[in-house]
């Protein structure tokens, strides 16, 4: 007789519906694959009255969430309902009672990682997150386990389907940033207040991940430079586009180099030939680089209703198949010696910067760039009336972080400097 495993539900909001979706169609096919019974035994959530759109037997839902943490048959649990409370007290008290934990929720896994991971060890328990990075794409089982072989050196991601949103339909339609944004709202791709996915906190969340996954270290948000897509305008998008040949995107960027961990989040250019170039509308994509197997390059719908509940599911399906295993996550010997500030990395940049059109201008600024040791590769100023306020774009040849935020502040403060200057690093692999 086959041995029966069940599940306990928390949350039953769209991914949650996802989810049970996935056990109505797929069900016979997931128990073949792990050749034991999969029983969906309980679904909690404090509505159970609203029609989901799925066929759900009402006779397993409810609204205590003991029904679950305390029933010692439910072998596995998923958590879907995001944040960091009750979801934390929820995961640690299923793990406490013996329970495997399959979760979706970045921002917990972030900012609790090394509590989460040690109660699981006292248990001998496995979380799954498979869902947190990436939605549907098969990430990071591959990168822990399919990728073991290699030491990873490098980890870049477009990780935040809002926010590449915005940037493709800027790029491809010519639109300004706040023009995207409301109808990305619209059609529910960007939530009312939106500073979480275009401020780039979403992907760092998920970046401290896969960078744990990566490299072995968890290293707290506030620890590295994040920095979002607000005050990208569509002046820059165009010359970006037709003057330079590069794409922008919202790059999450972890990678490694004699012993230095890199962990940033910032709008980047990339050649239009790279791959990541090519990742458009709400679509993600992970570049990962191994020392044996090389570039690798993952792709995908990085959120929405099936493509996680896929995930999610699918970590089920791990846990059933390989119970008894120990979880893993990321190599067990960290090769960090020291993580590197942003002010210490180097890059080539572009400089937009809004300037009043009078005699003197250009070789001011050239003189505080060459202060700072910064030299200029290519500077375009647009054609305006003298006295008027016109846009100076320039590309730099590579430099150092804290010499080119010691000149912007310089420039900045220059009286016929109108905005901030934007600067914005460049992808060279």
């Amino acid at each position: 007789m086959k041995k029966i495993y069940n599940i306990g539900l928390i949350g039953f909001g769209t991914i949650g519906a996802g989810v049970v979706e996935t056990f109505n169609r797929n069900l016979n096919l997931m128990e073949q694959k792990v050749e034991a019974k999969i029983n969906l035994k309980k679904v909690v959530d404090l509505d159970i009255e609203t029609d989901r759109g799925v066929e759900v037997d009402r006779n397993i839902l409810s609204t205590d969430v003991n029904d679950i943490l305390e029933d010692p048959e439910i072998d596995i649990v998923i958590e879907l309902i995001g944040g960091y409370e009750p979801a934390k007290s929820f995961i640690l008290k299923a793990m406490s009672n013996g329970k495997h934990v399959v979760t979706a929720n970045k921002a917990l896994l972030a900012k609790h990682w090394e509590e989460i991971l040690e109660t699981a060890d006292k248990n001998n328990v496995r979380i799954c997150f498979e869902a947190s990075v990436g939605g549907g794409i098969p990430l990071l089982g591959p990168l822990n386990e399919s990728l073991g072989a290699n030491h990873i050196q490098s980890i870049y991601g477009i990780i935040n389907g809002t926010a590449n949103y915005i940037l493709t339909k800027m790029t491809e339609e010519g639109l300004d940033f706040e023009e995207v944004l409301r109808e990305a709202q619209e059609r529910g791709y960007a939530e009312q207040d939106p500073t979480f996915d275009i401020e780039g906190h979403d992907t760092a969340q998920k970046l401290i991940i896969l960078t744990i996954l990566g490299f072995g270290t968890y290293i707290e948000q506030d620890k590295f430079h994040v920095e979002g897509i607000s005050k990208i305008k569509q002046e820059d998008i165009e010359f970006i586009k037709n003057e330079m040949g590069y794409s922008i995107k919202l790059l999450a960027i972890s990678k490694i180099e004699d012993g230095e961990l890199e962990v940033r989040v910032h709008p980047t250019l990339i050649p239009q030939n790279h791959l990541l170039a090519s990742v458009n509308d709400v679509f993600n994509g992970v570049y990962i680089v191994g020392d044996i197997v090389g570039p690798v390059m993952m792709y995908g719908q990085g959120a929405g209703m099936m493509p996680t509940a896929s995930a999610v599911v699918g970590d089920c399906l791990d846990i059933i198949g390989n119970m008894g295993r120990k979880g893993i996550y990321g190599p067990t010997t960290s090769e960090v010696k020291q993580i590197k500030d942003i002010e210490d990395i180097k890059s080539k940049y572009y400089l937009r910067l809004t300037a009043v059109d009078k005699p003197g201008v250009l070789h001011t600024i050239s003189g505080i760039l060459s202060k700072y040791n910064i030299s200029i590769e290519a500077v375009t100023q647009k054609k305006r009336d003298e006295g008027q306020e016109v846009p100076i774009f320039m590309v730099m040849h590579e430099a150092l972080e804290k010499n080119m935020q010691n000149a912007i502040k310089e420039i900045n403060s220059l009286d016929f400097i109108r905005d901030d200057t934007l600067f914005i690093r460049v992808l060279e692999e």
